[in-house]
């Protein structure tokens, strides 16, 4: 059941179709609906900085944090939802807007953030940051593509399956979405002979066995990938089916304080065209 949203919100530009798109959900499924924003941390030498220039940065982030509040119940007023605003302004210095991020979204059946603009960057975040939050946050991820028109999430779903552990953690956690679906595909990419074993009859077969078990309209279908990526397969299979989910796991592994994300979650976050839960 989702009865709890977080929405991270960044001034790029497209924070207002995200907060329309999140509130729909939210009352899609009677869930309260919190937003965040977060100042980033002063740099480590920032107690060198003369005390007006710290007042400066401070009032900067403020300013820019009462705009997103602004957009944020701009967006939610005339829903019938229950809401919340956090607003982060002073951060300690050893830790960063992924943490933050991470730690409300414990606290959450669901966190949306948006896809990064590379044309209009805003925060000091990694350009793969749903990616690394499915990882660290606890919580499925659902990312927005800055390029798309807000339309229902849900109704018609791709899943990406090689049956490791991140997809089914994010087909379980895409259960409530699913149920409510009204076409659903279990996409297998790659060598279907490689795939076969302990996967059903036919790749993803078992999979789609047990999702109709708990009454979601589903299929299977196996695919070659051919001479292109997974992510780029997987980003085709739902355009030719006019897909408005991508359910798929991420994958990543830590090095130091850096998350290193596989190449097809990679993919999916810089190409992505449409809505994409992640799930680790």
């Amino acid at each position: 059941m989702i009865r709890d949203i977080l929405l991270y919100l960044s001034d790029d530009g497209h924070e207002a179709q995200h907060v329309a798109a999140t509130a729909a959900l939210a009352a899609h499924y009677g869930a309260r609906l919190t937003g965040l924003a977060v100042a980033e941390p002063l740099a480590a030498h920032a107690e060198y900085l003369p005390p007006d220039a710290l007042d400066r940065y401070r009032e900067a982030w403020q300013t820019r944090n009462r705009r997103l509040e602004v957009a944020f119940q701009d967006g939610v007023d005339g829903e019938d939802l229950r809401t919340e605003w956090r607003s982060v302004e002073d951060l300690r210095i050893d830790r960063n807007t992924l943490d933050v991020i991470a730690l409300h979204a414990r606290y959450a059946d669901l966190l949306v953030i948006g896809q990064v603009d590379p044309d209009r960057p805003a925060d000091l975040v990694p350009s793969d940051l749903p990616g690394q939050a499915a990882i660290m946050a606890g919580c499925p991820v659902l990312s927005l593509p800055y390029a798309w028109t807000p339309r229902p999430i849900g109704r018609r779903v791709i899943i990406g399956w090689d049956g490791s552990r991140e997809c089914a953690r994010a087909v379980h956690d895409a259960l409530p979405l699913l149920r409510g679906a009204g076409w659903v595909r279990v996409v297998v990419l790659g060598d279907p002979a490689r795939l076969e074993a302990g996967h059903g009859d036919m790749p993803g077969a078992d999979l789609a066995a047990h999702l109709a078990r708990h009454d979601v309209p589903v299929e299977a279908a196996a695919q070659g990938v051919g001479d292109t990526s997974v992510g780029d397969a997987l980003l085709s299979a739902a355009a030719d089916s006019d897909a408005d989910l991508l359910v798929m796991g991420a994958y990543g592994r830590s090095r130091f304080r850096e998350m290193v994300l596989g190449g097809t979650t990679r993919t999916i976050l810089s190409e992505m065209t449409l809505p994409v839960l992640l799930s680790h």
